[in-house]
């Protein structure tokens, strides 16, 4: 891959720092592999910057370097990125992008939207399987429809969940724990889901598994479909598993205490691999992906899916050259094809229309 590659991190999510270190070691690799890197910048303020690449976490204490660039985002005309320079700009060129923004703006679908306007491709996704990937209510319902084995999941709302507390409560778009709470009863998962502010767009329950085993296996589909190692991420002996486990340590979830490979029978580890493959196959979200499981009472559930996972999930692959993982996906990204425009003719359903008054007064008519 000759062409500038994009490293997209940051944006306007309680993820922010977790994305900047993401995207900061998947740049290293990636300038450490030859590849031309141009990295992006997007504050929470939804300001975009280019950065010289081999920057620290440091840097980004309180907020764009000193070093970086302050870029105009255009969707028309000139569409793209591009650095003002005397009375003109000048484009950042890429044609290819890795998307490591977590939570829902960077990951959710919205940012392949705009990347999608100024024609650069961008991991991940398509857009629509990104957005399935986000919503957890929709993510489960479309599992139970392919008959892969999920937990209950409903929505908080006024009505009564179809199986009993305690319930773990979560934000219906997010990730990395933020927001998740554990209640015994529904009065109490009602009144969390409008006081707190990582629940107010939405939030699901499910049962809350005393004694259940948290698994994690990554997947990737370029240059085929494969699964990585099976982990166990090691959690408190009560609880959740929480966002202080995953990233505040020293070397963030790298450094998480873990099994890897999971101390678990091998069918767990077989079946596991298999419903990997039978989630890409119900969703078809591509790329480089972390699917998170439960085990509970012998039983095997798919729970979340992780489209942009933190350090992407790297760790996973002890075996595979981690700059490889990323460039193999960028090649997938790169290769995909552009959305299809529209295949009607421009105007023709205009010129057809008539009159607007008269499509108004025919529903009156009806009323």
């Amino acid at each position: 891959m000759t062409s500038p590659v994009g490293v997209v991190f940051g944006g306007p999510s309680p993820e922010h720092d977790v994305s900047i270190l993401t995207g900061l070691q998947s740049e290293r690799l990636l300038s450490q592999a030859g590849a031309q890197t141009v990295p992006l910048y997007w504050t929470r303020a939804g300001e975009w910057y280019q950065c010289p690449p081999g920057l620290e976490a440091r840097d980004f204490l309180d907020g764009a370097p000193s070093a970086a660039t302050r870029l105009t985002l255009r969707l028309q005309p000139d569409p793209g990125f591009s650095v003002k320079r005397g009375l003109g700009t000048r484009p950042v060129g890429m044609h290819v992008a890795l998307n490591c923004c977590h939570g829902a703006a960077g990951e959710g679908g919205p940012l392949h939207a705009v990347f999608d306007q100024i024609g650069v491709r961008l991991t991940g996704g398509p857009q629509a399987a990104a957005g399935l990937g986000m919503d957890k209510l929709a993510f489960g319902a479309v599992l139970r429809l392919a008959g892969i084995p999920v937990l209950d999941r409903v929505l908080v709302n006024d009505l009564e969940p179809g199986f009993d507390g305690p319930y773990i409560v979560k934000p219906r778009y997010g990730g990395s724990s933020i927001g998740i709470e554990v209640v015994e009863d529904w009065a109490t998962a009602r009144a969390l889901a409008t006081s707190s502010p990582q629940l107010r767009q939405g939030a699901v329950a499910e049962p809350y598994l005393t004694g259940a085993v948290d698994l994690n296996m990554s997947y990737r589909t370029a240059p085929q479909l494969e699964v990585s190692l099976l982990e166990r991420p090691l959690r408190p002996a009560e609880g959740i598993y929480t966002f202080a486990d995953k990233y505040m340590q020293s070397e963030g979830l790298l450094a998480a205490p873990r099994e890897l490979p999971a101390q678990v029978p091998g069918w767990v580890s077989d079946q596991a691999a298999d419903l990997a493959r039978q989630v890409e196959q119900a969703t078809a979200i591509r790329g480089l992906v972390r699917l998170d499981f439960l085990l509970h009472d012998d039983r095997l559930v798919v729970n979340e899916i992780n489209t942009i996972p933190g350090a992407m999930a790297l760790y996973l692959w002890p075996d595979r050259d981690p700059a490889r993982l990323l460039l193999d996906l960028l090649e997938e990204t790169r290769r995909t094809a552009a959305p299809v425009a529209a295949a009607f003719e421009p105007g023709a359903a205009l010129r057809a229309a008539g009159g607007i008054s008269s499509k108004l007064g025919r529903m009156s008519s009806g009323r």
